[in-house]
């Protein structure tokens, strides 16, 4: 194999460092690599191969056609979110017919799991605890097609059924800026009177710690990466780096979680996943409530992969060489936190964090055109969590970062 294209949409600097290390390690052996990216202007250090810039409508086979063209042997596609992971799968249909195999889940699984009903079916199959919930289809709600006047009390009846507080979520998209809370009846008839213009699920509200876990591999192979805690799931939704993220010890959650890991694994087999997906769960404090299955990279892979030493894109680049690839539960090695500095990083500040902490990355986060801020990655030894609070503390009150309730969180994680 000379060459391998990576497909992408959104700013490859969120797979920082990983994306590097495993085009270094394609070069090292005499493989070609090019990045085919729709957003973003990464430069060689972002990406330390080819870049192609496609216009953000490319179609699928608009896609295919050009990598084929620069003469790929092997695709592997890195997008996200969904409707990104969607393309990439029409595209790995037309790639696939030109003889390039495409490191990607097949369009009938991709589809489905975009589809966050079809999921909800596919996990209760699996034997893995969901929400309570029910569809709502926008074209009965809007009055198009065949009239059920009923329809609308019917909604009423199912949520009764439920109890409140709800929350709606549009069937096909995979960011929290869709989501309605409905907290009464009162606030369901304001729903229907002004409903969504797509099918949602409407579903209970499940308390506990927000996680996601990445499952990578192939039909007979796949590596369950550890968990990774996001935040905390409510009636309200939040913005995604809201608080703070991590990946560590938790015995009660990481003793529970065995169980789940096998489920997943069954039901990637059993959808046929090739490459990587990503599951959005809650942890009540009893058990593991899953959300979603995204057929793509996660917005936590960089947590995982620092706290467990497996490079997800070398685990992706070895399956389209053909590679065997390595399955089970990977072993968590370190801790790996992550946290948002909205008015960014200092320079000088930067540079001694770097000094003294081990920085996995750090670089700006930004979404959907817009900047956030400075998005940090720190990783340490469990052993090393004392030493890793003073450092911080010290930097605090010197340099005054980090933010003081970003450091307080800190605090009660590592040293609680």
């Amino acid at each position: 194999m000379r060459k391998i294209a990576f497909l992408r949409s959104v700013d490859v600097r969120r797979a920082d460092p990983y994306i590097q290390e495993a085009v270094r390690a394609l070069t090292a052996q005499g493989v070609q690599a090019a990045l085919f990216h729709t957003h973003g202007g990464p430069g060689d250090g972002d990406f330390p191969g080819e870049r192609y810039r496609l216009d953000e409508d490319v179609t699928p086979l608009e896609l295919a056609e050009q990598v084929a063209r620069w003469g790929a042997d092997a695709a592997v596609s890195i997008s996200l979110p969904c409707e990104n992971a969607l393309r990439d799968a029409a595209a790995k249909s037309y790639l696939e017919a030109r003889g390039v195999p495409t490191v990607m889940t097949p369009l009938d699984s991709t589809l489905r799991l975009i589809d966050k009903w079809e999921t909800k079916q596919l996990l209760a199959d699996a034997g893995l605890d969901v929400p309570r919930g029910f569809r709502v289809d926008s074209d009965l709600l809007a009055g198009r097609g065949v009239p059920v006047p009923g329809y609308r009390d019917a909604v009423r009846a199912q949520a009764e059924r439920i109890g409140y507080p709800l929350l709606s979520k549009p069937v096909w998209d995979s960011t929290s800026f869709g989501i309605r809370p409905l907290a009464s009846p009162a606030a369901l008839d304001g729903y229907l009177a002004d409903p969504p213009p797509v099918s949602a699920v409407v579903e209970e509200v499940v308390r506990g710690d927000l996680c996601s876990v990445d499952v990578v591999g192939r039909p007979g192979a796949y590596r369950v990466l550890p968990v990774c805690w996001t935040g905390r799931a409510g009636p309200e939704p939040v913005f995604t780096f809201e608080d703070l993220r991590w990946c560590g010890p938790r015995p009660e959650a990481d003793e529970r979680f065995g169980d789940v890991a096998g489920r997943l694994a069954a039901l990637c087999e059993r959808l046929g996943v090739l490459g990587s997906v990503n599951v959005d769960m809650i942890w009540t404090g009893e058990r593991f409530t899953v959300l979603e299955v995204n057929p793509r990279i996660g917005g936590a892979t960089t947590l995982s992969c620092a706290a467990s030493g497996t490079n997800t894109f070398t685990a992706l680049t070895d399956l389209a060489r053909g590679l065997p690839p390595v399955d089970g539960l990977a072993p968590r090695t370190s801790w790996a936190i992550e946290f948002l500095v909205p008015e960014g990083i200092p320079e000088p500040v930067a540079a001694e964090l770097r000094a003294r902490l081990d920085v996995v990355t750090a670089h700006e986060l930004v979404i959907d055109d817009t900047c956030h801020g400075d998005i940090v990655v720190l990783r340490l030894a469990e052993g090393d969590e004392e030493r890793t609070v003073k450092v911080l503390r010290e930097l605090r009150a010197t340099a005054g970062f980090p933010d003081e309730g970003v450091l307080a969180k800190i605090c009660s994680l590592l040293t609680p």
